[in-house]
Order: structure tokens, then sequence, then C-alpha cells
């Protein structure tokens, strides 16, 4: 074990000892991992700062700078408080939104960071209970603050907890204020925290929201509907929903009987509000696991879909019954799809399309989408991975074109713009919506998605995670990449890369060595392949977790609905080829 970094832990560990800041529970915790002889949580609690980074801080909570604890949150509101004061000087009285999730700690946290803001001066709405961060989104807009936070981890397990910053247009913070925040942040000592404690001040500055903004918000959602008489002639479409213990047992329900839905069940053991998730391995939509009490509900009262919201309520799974009368999940790429085919197909026919709407997918996300947009005449833009790449195309756009829809292959979409981050609970919504217009023609939500691919070419999307925690994982992340910058591939799965993109460089390459710039505002860390046979590879290490993500995509071709199997059993032969030609 490297003896220079673990002089270094407990240096910084000592300093949380002789620091008055810091209370007994937390002191008596370091005391422990200074006198353990192993040093492994020692270096892992302390090795670095948790950064403050363009989304805010995520992490495992525990004490230590590397960790989410009171006084991480603390500091981080503290340069967000800093950051405002300075930005909105001229402004008689600033003001934010605080929500959080269901989470452990989220609570306690957003309650310190209330009286943090109210200690410098700032307005404070705080919800009264855990809420959906689109709402919270929704209400910075409606209130008219500057800013707005949520503490939430999302989708991750139940050891991390995290802190989202939002901006006065209610979408995450982006160029100039993000760096800006994060500079004031990191000047931030413990002793500069000003009102740091767990006991939630009785300020004239802390105000509580609640029902008031929900119904408000609710009333808005169900705007979005494109065919009521559909829903009217389907109301009784059954419905199983699950909120994973999280903040979308609030909203979603009521939301989708305000719709007209009159049959939605949802799973008993996982309407309990508990930051422990007991009943899923990982409170994530994206993996099968969660949804299964869910599916299982479904097969005993044979339901027309599945969907399930992760702990925020920004992101949806879905599943539904293949051709089979199996029930089957829908992956993010096609649930986006299946969205953004529903919204302009519906809004053609309902005589509701003005000519300059438009849509917005991120990079990662299917190009089945942009032939959808291209074939009927609908503008799309592709932006970075990240909502708040979404929300800056809406914000670019505004009072001169119609945003209509937009969605990330891992499983968030936004139907609306008066939210500026994923909103599962509009999602879902409309996803019911989808289904009961598919069940009024004598489909099925998975008969759609292969009219689809007869429609517009068959596509197959796969993403591997490779997960590298702790120091070592990320600093093995960021050598793989130069690998990868260094040595790219010059074929995969035998098909030739005709064109690379580095997004760092913003610069593409083809074959034949012409260089050509990459219209984005600024560059990322991302690189994408394309080959001869249509494939394109995206890799990217992701920005909340500790894991590098490859993002695979296969075109082909389907005839008809039943040749579905054999495309996709076509295309999983080229994933493999590519997983070969990338060491995989």
């Amino acid at each position: 074990m490297d003896n220079v970094l673990i002089k270094e832990c407990e240096a910084k560990a000592q300093a949380w000892l002789s620091s008055s800041v810091y209370d007994e529970a937390t002191q008596a915790e370091v005391r422990k991992m200074l006198d353990n002889e192993d040093k492994t949580n020692l270096i892992e609690s302390f090795y670095q700062n948790l950064a403050f980074g363009t989304g805010g801080l995520r992490g495992i909570m525990g004490v230590g700078t590397n960790r989410i604890n009171i006084y991480t949150v603390g500091a981080a509101t503290q340069g967000l408080s800093n950051y405002l004061n300075k930005s909105f000087k001229d402004l008689k009285q600033i003001a934010v939104v605080i929500g959080h999730d269901c989470r452990n700690n989220s609570r306690l946290f957003a309650e310190a960071s209330a009286n943090i803001f109210a200690a410098n001066g700032i307005k404070v709405y705080l919800f009264d209970d855990m809420r959906p961060t689109p709402e919270m989104s929704f209400a910075i807009r409606l209130l008219g603050c500057q800013s707005g936070i949520i503490l939430t981890a999302s989708h991750n397990p139940k050891e991390y907890n995290g802190y989202k910053a939002y901006w006065d247009d209610g979408a995450q913070v982006l160029a100039p204020h993000d760096t800006g925040i994060i500079e004031e942040v990191n000047k931030v000592k413990p002793e500069d925290i000003k009102g740091l404690h767990t006991t939630l001040d009785h300020s004239p500055l802390i105000e509580f929201i609640g029902e008031n903004i929900d119904k408000l918000y609710l009333d808005k959602v169900k705007t979005l509907s494109i065919d009521p008489e559909v829903i009217r002639r389907r109301k009784d479409l059954k419905i199983v929903y699950t909120p994973i213990h999280g903040t979308g047992m609030k909203l979603i329900p009521t939301s989708l009987k305000l719709w007209g839905f009159e049959n939605v069940n949802t799973v008993p053991e996982q309407m309990v509000k508990d930051g422990n998730f007991p009943t899923v391995q990982s409170p994530n939509p994206e993996n099968a696991e969660a949804l299964s009490m869910a599916i299982a509900l479904a097969k005993k009262i044979d339901a027309d879909i599945v969907m399930a919201s992760d702990p925020d309520a920004d992101r949806v799974g879905m599943a539904c019954k293949d051709s089979n009368g199996e029930w089957v999940l829908v992956n993010g790429n096609q649930t986006c799809m299946i969205f953004l085919y529903y919204i302009i197909k519906n809004r053609i026919a309902m005589g509701k399309m003005k000519g300059n709407e438009f849509i917005v997918k991120t990079i990662v996300t299917t190009e089945l989408i942009k032939a959808i947009a291209d074939k009927n005449k609908v503008e799309m833009f592709d932006c970075y991975t990240g909502f708040k790449w979404i929300a800056r195309e809406i914000r670019l756009n505004e009072g001169k074109k119609q945003y209509i829809g937009g969605g990330e292959e891992s499983y968030g979409f936004l139907a609306e713009d008066f939210v500026r981050d994923k909103d599962a609970v509009s999602a879902c919504s409309l996803l019911a919506e989808i289904c009961a217009w598919a069940k009024d023609q004598g489909k099925t939500l998975f008969d759609v998605l292969m009219d689809i691919y007869v429609e517009y070419g068959f596509s197959l999307n796969h993403t591997i995670n490779v997960v590298k925690p702790g120091k070592t994982g990320a600093d093995e992340i960021k050598q793989m990449m130069t690998n990868f910058r260094t040595h790219s591939p010059k074929e995969l799965a035998g098909s030739e890369v005709i064109l690379e993109k580095d997004y760092q460089t913003l610069k593409a390459t083809d074959n034949k060595g012409h260089v050509t710039a990459i219209d984005q505002s600024e560059p990322s860390n991302v690189l994408q392949w394309y080959t001869a046979d249509g494939t394109k590879v995206s890799v990217r290490p992701s920005g909340t977790e500790p894991k590098i993500k490859f993002y695979i995509e296969v075109k082909g071709e389907m005839k008809c609905p039943k040749c579905y199997a054999e495309a996709e059993k076509k295309a999983m032969q080229t994933v493999e080829g590519v997983k070969k030609s990338l060491g995989l």
C-alpha cells in the first residue's frame, strides 16, 4: 500500500479531529479509521475531496472528504450561496427551491442546506416531503427562483446520495455558472459554512411548499395528452406501476388517474418509502430485477403495461407483452423511439403541427430517431449525454421553435418545456396513452415497436458497463480512454471504421484522413466510431458512477414483424464481434 498516500490521508483525517466544526459522532468514526490497521477505508474516505462537478455531488455516504455527509453537502451549499450572492447582487431577494428523494439522510441534508441558504440571506422554498426531481425543476420556474437543489443519487445503490444544482431556467447548471460554482465550492473551508447544523431553523426565509405545487404541476402535465378521446375509450387499460420505494408514489398514480385511467395497479410492497430499497438489489428501472415484482403482478391480473420509476422519478422503465404473450422489457432506446414516433405521428394526425417543431436526442441514443424525424420533416438536434444539454437546446430555441420531446438511452424522456429535466411523471402518463392508442387498434406496445422497425429499419442497441471502483478504478478508466485515442480501432467486427469522432478535440476524422470540426459548444470525453456496415460505437466514462460505458448500435433491416428474432440474432453476432475487436 502507498505509504505516502496513507500519510496524506492520515493528515486530512487528523484535521477533522482537531477542528471544532465536526461533531462527536463524526470524530469517533475518524478515530476508528485511523486506529484500524487496514487503511483501505481511510484511503477511500480521504484520498481526495469529493469533487463538486458539473452535475453537483454524488458519492457514498459516510465520514470523510471523499464521502457525502453534512459537511461536504454544507460546503457545496455555502459555495452555491456565495456564487448566487455574487451573480444576483442587485436582486432584492434571491430564492431557491430545495427538494429531496427517499434516500437515507436526504431529508437531513435538505434541511441542513435550507439552514445554510437562509443564513446567507437567501429565501428557501423547501418541499415538505420527498418529491420527484422534475417537480423541483418546475417549481424553480413557477416561483421565479434563481436556483434549486435536489438531494438524490437517482438510481444508484442505497449507499449513495447526491446533490444536484439547478439554475433559474429549471435546468441543471451549465457554463459559465458550472465552473463558477465549482470555484466557489472549492474555496469553502468547514469553518466558512454559515448556519451548519441539523435541526431546521424557524427562519422567516424558509417556507414549506407541497400540495399547492403538486396540483399546479399535475394540471400542466395533463395538458400533454395528445388524444384524450383514445383514453376515454380505453380508460380501463390495465396498468401496473411501481415507484421502487421512491418519490414516484407521490404523483404518478395520481397523474394517471387525472389523465383518465381508472385501472391503475401499484405494487404494494414497493409503495413504501424506504431508502434501503429492501425489495430490489438496486433501484434502477434499467435492471430487469427491479421490475420483477411488477411483472409478477402484471401476469396475475393480465395487465397491458408495466411501468417503473427510479427513486427521484425522473427515469421510467417499461415492460409489455411480445407477439407470443410473454412479458419483455423495452429498453431506453426503444422507449425513447416509441415516445417520439407517437408524438410526431399523432400530432400530425390531430393537425397539431405548425412546422416549427423540433426534437432532441443525445449522441449515444439510437440513430433511428433521426430517421423518424427526417421522414416526417421534423428538425432534430443531437447533444451530449445528460438532460442539461437537452434543456440547453430548449433554451436556445425558446420563442423561435416548439420543443415537442427529447430523450436519451438511459431511460429518460421529457415531453414538455415547462420542466427542464427528464420527467417520469409526464412520461408514465404519456406512455399509458400510447398503450391505449395501440390497444384501440388491437395492438400492443410491442407491435408498435415492430411497426417502427419495419418502416424505418431495424437497429439493435447494446450497452456494456465496465465498473472500476475507487482510485485505482478511476486511474484505469483514464488509461483506457488514452489507449483508445492513441490506438484507435481500424475495424470493428470485420467492418472498416470509416469515421472517428473525438469530442475532446471536437474533431471528426474519416478513413481518408480528412478532418472536420464537430459542432458542439464545448469538449467532452467521448469517442465514437462509425463503420462501413452502419455500426456506431460510443465510449465514455460515466459522469456519476465509477464505470466506463460502451454503446454499440448495429443496423439491419426487418421486412416484417415476424423477422424480429432473426434480425436481433444477426445483430447480436455483430455486437460480439465488436466486443472482440475492442478487447471487452
